[in-house]
């Protein structure tokens, strides 16, 4: 039963850590590559990409192509 719980917990730990540390305000996460629904606008500090989702980008730096 302790190991069970010992799993459980450093499973949810992992899951939590690959989130990625927030960016652009905190709308966007920090990641290698974006999901295809997200935008990439600026770098982040460790040189990942800032992935944000459209809706929360202003609507000047939005290029529709």
């Amino acid at each position: 039963m302790q190991q069970l719980l010992l799993v459980l917990t450093v499973t949810l730990l992992l899951a939590q850590a690959n989130e990625g540390t927030q960016c652009w305000g905190s709308s966007g996460k920090c990641r290698q590559t974006c999901k295809e629904t997200d935008v990439f606008y600026i770098l982040c500090q460790d040189g990942n990409k800032c992935c944000v989702n459209p809706k929360y980008v202003p609507a000047q730096l939005h290029k529709e192509n």
